[in-house]
């Protein structure tokens, strides 16, 4: 069984992560010659206050925004 995890912010909406869970899947589907029910994919998602980029947590930049 084919596992996908995809790490991510939090923010996405969850037609959003259908529509990304759906495409990671036809991709493995493809590319693995498995079927879909085969294959997992988990979202992991973090708070903005517990990723960053670039030595800048993800919340202070939506203050840099502003």
């Amino acid at each position: 069984m084919p596992e996908v995890y995809v790490h991510a912010v939090e923010g996405r909406t969850l037609d959003q992560k259908r529509a990304l869970v759906k495409d990671i899947t036809d991709a493995v589907v493809r590319n693995f010659a498995v079927p879909a029910d085969a294959v997992m994919v988990q979202i992991m998602e973090s708070p903005k206050t517990d990723k960053a980029k670039g030595g800048v947590l993800f919340s202070d930049r939506d203050v840099r925004k502003s």
